[in-house]
């Protein structure tokens, strides 16, 4: 009998990824009620805070939230609701075992048990306001209409790419939109960052998700990896995913994708119906390295898939709970830069492990509690980055719950099966590669020798 009292690995070795979370939630919320100390949370002197920095950048008015948490007056009548999901770790979207794999990122999201604990404590309390006098300044929020890297980099995008219009009927079968457009470049350039949304605000409430996949004459885009999503010969990799949660990708200093003339990108863009007419593309916007400062390293956008032949092996019986697994060997050395998850509404856990040309296993990351709704990119910090030599052998596990347990499940008693549709199933683990030399390697792993040895270790830190 599984009991609330296991741990992440234990949840793992039962294959169900975080099943039984609901026992777990349940005494985790018995602990925070017991945390009560004589120091009264208010909501002016300690949840305003949390709320800023982990809440509002989507709970505020105009943004993606069906609700606004950035005054007392606003946040009070959701505060059982709020206590609710950050209790269950439903809230924010952060959906990582902390007890695995690599634990520091450059976005992290999370609450910490500490401000768990807090929230809980003010709405056992009764949500007090406090002394308005102790509310932090008032947050300012980029414009959805602007690019948000237009701040970090002081301009706007060097490149704008858009798809073609498409138009969604009210009343629909997804879709999915697939136009090829020129890149208009006439020289290699350089990419230091993207960013990628919808055309306009009513674009976002069809568009599912959005791929910009690169096309043009590049015998190097095959040369260390045959995960490239993609099958078609001048398949360069993809330059980004776009999905509720993943706006842009800003890679390392000194690494970037390349984009050679001619090119072309291939769009896959999955459109739902919402009750409404709307016309809308997706604009990908392109910073660049200055023409005389090229990156040293390469990086590419990779999907590795937990199955074989991207998928066409999903097989999950109605009522059933069941695992798929697949492995890629990494050509070169090479570094993840960082892990967006992928399945549909089955989906339960997925599990990335390197296996060393040695032997030994490591854990790279492992979400538990797998959400579609929320396509989470995890963006490893610069000094938690793992790196790997070459013959290290990627191994992927997901996990898919086809029972009535999963509240997601439109219908236990089907058959699914590997299709784009968000009723099939697939599971991949997106990661920008950085294939890095021997030499490099060799550098790096004398300055981060592993602290511990076997699945505990995190990317050799």
């Amino acid at each position: 009998m599984v009991t609330a009292k296991l741990e992440g690995s234990t949840w793992r070795r039962f294959g169900v990824g975080a099943l039984a979370l609901g026992t777990f939630v349940s005494l985790s919320g018995m602990a925070f009620a017991a945390d009560a100390t004589s120091q009264p949370v208010t909501f002016a002197k300690d949840i305003a805070p949390i709320f800023q920095e982990k809440c509002q950048d989507c709970h505020r008015k105009g943004g993606m939230a069906p609700m606004s948490l950035v005054t007392y007056e606003e946040a009070r009548p959701w505060a059982r609701s709020v206590k609710e999901r950050v209790i269950a770790r439903q809230m924010p979207p952060w959906h990582l075992d902390k007890t695995v794999g690599v634990q520091h990122f450059k976005n992290d999201m999370s609450l910490s048990d500490e401000q768990i604990s807090m929230v809980a404590r003010w709405v056992d309390a009764g949500s007090p306001m406090g002394n308005p006098k102790d509310m932090p300044p008032a947050k300012t929020w980029p414009n959805d209409a602007e690019w948000q890297l237009a701040k970090e980099y002081g301009r706007p995008p060097d490149l704008i790419i858009k798809s073609t219009e498409y138009t969604m009927p009210a009343v629909n079968q997804d879709q999915w939109w697939k136009p090829i457009v020129d890149v208009g470049v006439t020289e290699p350039v350089w990419v230091r960052a993207v960013e990628m949304r919808p055309g306009t605000p009513d674009g976002r409430k069809i568009t599912h998700h959005a791929l910009a996949h690169l096309l043009q004459d590049d015998p190097d885009g095959r040369k260390y990896n045959d995960n490239l999503d993609g099958a078609g010969p001048n398949e360069a990799g993809t330059l980004m995913e776009w999905a509720v949660g993943k706006n842009y990708d800003i890679y390392r200093p000194n690494t970037g994708k390349l984009i050679l003339p001619g090119a072309k990108v291939w769009w896959d863009i999955h459109y739902h119906a919402v009750g409404e007419k709307i016309t809308d593309h997706v604009e990908l916007g392109v910073w660049l390295y200055p023409k005389n400062e090229p990156p040293k390293y390469r990086t590419y956008l990779t999907s590795f898939h937990s199955n074989a032949t991207q998928g066409s092996k999903i097989d999950i019986p109605p009522n059933s709970i069941v695992s798929q697994q697949g492995y890629s060997i990494l050509k070169a050395p090479a570094r993840l830069e960082n892990f967006q998850p992928h399945m549909h509404l089955r989906g339960k856990a997925m599990e990335v492990e390197a296996i060393l040309p040695d032997g030994t296993t490591q854990v790279v990351s492992y979400v538990d509690h797998f959400n579609f709704n929320w396509m989470t990119n995890y963006i490893y910090a610069d000094d938690a980055a793992p790196m790997f030599p070459k013959g290290t052998i990627i191994h992927v596990t997901s996990w898919y719950d086809n029972t009535s347990a999963n509240k997601f499940n439109p219908d236990p008693n089907q058959w699914v099966g590997y299709g784009d549709r968000t009723v099939d199933e697939m599971g991949h683990a997106w990661m920008n590669v950085t294939y890095v030399s021997d030499e490099d390697y060799k550098a790096w792993a004398e300055t981060h020798k592993p602290k511990t040895a076997g699945r505990a270790a995190t990317g050799g830190r």
